[in-house]
């Protein structure tokens, strides 16, 4: 049995503590007590003869039906539901009893309220466990009082406190107002894995039936009453900005409110590092509906001018730096042949091992490869929205936003009240992939609002979202190898680099199990704005790193997944260096489990197999992913997957979430690409931008997890980034030759059959 001291939040936990309408109003604080380092707060348990809450995660009612708050925002991943099946299993309530609400954002009492980086579960795991095994033990003390029997000697099940000897039972509602009284304990204990009944199993997800009978969850859903529809106008191209508008003819058209300036970001504000906004002057039309206000943008007469150097300060989470912005109108063909430039001279020097020069010179064999790929749009299915409510009383704003946490202060600094006067309800969000931790349209949606004097909903259109940013940086790396004599690996080099930041992990694998090693990185600047994507950097460094392994693996005559398993046994037993940051027998347990899963070294006639592995944001996963020759065309139709993210708190979600990371992996590697011609980008909507499409999709895919009592270390971002290696293996095999560059489809001649 684990104990978890409490005494870190006692003061806060205890302050919280009131009886009220025959129910328990338990409210704490977490900060420090859990492993976390991000101020978080859990609080409320409340059993009242009617539903109440004073800033709480738990609300149980004497009927003892119990809602738990969710406090991270929700896109898809199952936090909404995940993080409040840890609460119930530790307060030991039935599932079917439980209700759950989406927190809104609130600071005091839900701390880091922030849905990216697969931290959610990861950071709230012993904070959530927290809560709902304090409340159960205060619970059965109240009970054991109440008895006159030991507090040890009372068990809790589904909601039913009970004690066997004297046969007594009651509810969590029962005990409430004796349980209220009572001094929070300094340490309760948390189950041991095995006696957990709702974490590792499967539920189905607590919106699932708003969803397909269609209410109202998504901001775009959002309604106000009064409000109006806003749209802006932002520059055409990186590069330029506003320099004049008239706006007199468009106030005249139908619906048509007010059109003006508005500015974001002021010069001598200081950006928090999800403050990314490249074009901070911008043009706002307000109308009565959104037909008008696109027609009406249409129309508006705008003269743009090019931008001059620049520099703003950013505060990257307590580090204060200085961004340059260069001026320029940059073009894709442009960048690539800088990066070309850069990728063959000397770079900064990251990591290095042993003596790789020297090595080089003598090596029996060397490979040398080089790959790259394209800036890419997030492109959320949902559009981006958000609506805003400027008074003089403060500011009321709802929408999807994966950052409320810090959102909010930035809305609060341009508008010039206090963060407590911003009120920020948290809808459903229609996909985010980092795209929605850049909170910039809540900003532009408030300065709107208080502009024209009224509540607004501001809409972007997917032309809007995909021509101002923020994108997934354009990458390149190169990578050289040595071979002995007897094909063992010997000396490893990378070289990597990106429009504008660098990709490179110098400490992942093969990092630790080559004697002679060397990482080096090279960066260039850039006007054009970019961010998280879905597991950022990794998402193209895997896809690089596991390609050029295999091929590594194959001239020197070895099974790709032997290959790796060899170089993993080294890292384990005899490791090179002390800053890998990664555990060779996690990474290789899936590499394992997915070569017993797939049938590895049994390839059905006609299947071409590639494989891929992976460690990042914590966790670990592997890929084998078949394809066939259809008419010509390589066709994914089966995909085998095995990930070690720690104890999984919902298998059939956390499968879902594989699967979707590996359709999205396969879109991405095949057609993803956005280009630049002169700052404006190519691609302004799915005409030209390519995604992949269900018939594209894989036939089957199976997800595996290693089983395994290590607390949750992160799933949304891990399984993607190893689908892009795996899918270029397979299309080796599929075609004989070897892709370099992405999207994969443009890097091949058309294929026969």
């Amino acid at each position: 049995m684990t104990l978890i001291k409490t005494q870190i939040g006692r003061r806060a936990f205890i302050r919280n503590t009131s009886l009220a309408s025959g129910g328990l109003v338990l409210g704490f604080s977490i900060l420090n007590s859990c492993k976390s380092k991000d101020a978080e707060k859990l609080a409320a348990l409340e059993m009242p003869e009617e539903w109440f809450e004073i800033n709480a995660y738990l609300k149980i009612g004497d009927n003892g039906l119990v809602t738990i708050m969710a406090p991270n925002p929700e896109f898809g991943q199952g936090v909404i539901t995940s993080m409040p099946m840890i609460v119930a299993d530790e307060l030991d309530v039935d599932w079917k009893n439980v209700l759950v609400e989406q927190a809104n954002f609130d600071q005091e009492d839900y701390g880091w309220q922030f849905t990216g980086g697969s931290q959610g579960i990861r950071r709230r795991w012993e904070g959530l466990r927290m809560a709902g095994a304090t409340a159960k033990q205060m619970l059965k003390e109240a009970a054991a009082q109440t008895w006159q029997v030991p507090v040890a000697e009372i068990t809790v099940a589904k909601g039913v406190l009970s004690h066997t000897a004297t046969n007594k039972s009651a509810g969590f509602g029962e005990m409430a107002s004796i349980a209220a009284n009572l001094e929070v304990p300094e340490e309760v204990p948390l189950k041991e894995v095995k006696d957990f009944t709702i974490i590792g199993t499967s539920k189905k997800s607590v919106e699932n039936h708003k969803i397909v009978t269609g209410k109202p969850l998504f901001g775009i859903d959002y309604q106000f009453d009064g409000a109006l529809t806003a749209m802006v106008v932002h520059p055409p191209a990186f590069g330029l900005q506003l320099k004049s508008f008239d706006g007199s003819q468009i106030k005249t058209m139908p619906g048509i409110v007010d059109v003006f300036k508005i500015k974001t970001l002021e010069d001598s504000f200081t950006r928090g590092y999800f403050d990314t906004n490249a074009f901070t002057d911008l043009v706002a039309i307000v109308g009565k509906s959104t037909w008008e206000v696109m027609n009406a943008k249409k129309q508006l007469e705008v003269e743009w001018e090019p931008i001059a150097d620049s520099k703003f300060k950013m505060d990257r989470f307590g580090t204060e730096m200085e961004v340059d912005v260069p001026s320029g109108l940059e073009s894709t063909e442009d960048h690539y042949a800088q990066m070309n430039e850069m990728a063959a001279k000397s770079a900064t020097t990251t990591r290095k091992d042993g003596n790789p020069e020297e090595v080089f010179k003598i090596a029996a064999k060397t490979i040398e490869r080089s790959y790259s790929c394209p800036f890419l749009a997030h492109n959320c299915m949902e559009p981006m929205n958000f609506f805003a409510h400027v008074t003089d009383e403060g500011a009321k704003l709802a929408g999807p936003l994966q950052a409320p946490v810090l959102t909010a202060p930035t809305v609060a600094a341009r508008l010039g009240i206090p963060v407590e006067k911003i009120d920020i309800e948290l809808t459903r969000m229609g996909g985010g992939f980092g795209r929605r931790a850049y909170g910039h349209y809540a900003v532009e949606a408030a300065l709107i609002s208080r502009e024209a004097k009224a509540p607004v909903k501001l809409v972007y259109t997917r032309e809007d979202d995909m021509s101002c940013g923020i994108y997934r940086p354009s990458y390149m790396a190169s990578y050289k190898a040595a071979l002995d004599e007897k094909n063992n690996l010997v000396a490893f080099h990378v070289k990597a680099g990106g429009i504008p930041e660098t990709p490179l992990f110098a400490n992942r694998f093969p990092a630790g199990a080559v004697d002679n090693y060397l990482a080096q990185q090279w960066e260039i600047n850039s006007n054009i704005t970019i961010g998280a994507f879905r597991a950022p950097r990794s998402n193209f460094m895997a896809g690089a790193e596991q390609s050029f392994l295999d091929e590594v693996a194959e001239a020197a005559g070895k099974d790709p997944i032997d290959f790796r398993l060899e170089l993993l046994e080294r890292a384990k037993s005899n490791p090179v260096g002390e800053e890998n940051d990664y555990d060779p027998d996690r990474l290789a347990g899936v590499l394992k489990l997915v070569r017993e899963k797939s049938n590895w070294g049994q390839t059905p006639s006609g299947v071409h197999r590639g494989v891929s592995a992976y460690f990042c944001h914590n966790s670990y996963a592997a890929h084998v992913l078949d394809i066939v020759l259809e008419d010509g065309q390589p066709k994914v139709t089966n995909v085998v997957c095995a990930i070690d993210c720690g104890i999984v708190i919902n298998p059939d979600a956390a499968a879902n979430m594989a699967e979707g990371a590996i359709i999205d992996g396969i879109g991405n590697a095949m057609y993803g690409e956005l280009t630049f011609r002169d700052g404006q980008p190519q691609q302004h909507n799915f005409d030209r931008y390519r995604i992949v499409r269900h018939t594209e999709a894989p036939k089957n895919i199976e997800v595996h997890f290693v089983q395994n009592k290590i607390d949750p270390t992160g799933l949304g971002e891990p399984p993607f980034p190893p689908v892009f290696g795996a899918l270029a293996n397979a299309l080796y095999k599929a075609t004989g030759r070897r892709y370099y560059k992405q999207p994969f489809i443009s890097d091949r001649p058309p294929l026969v059959g």
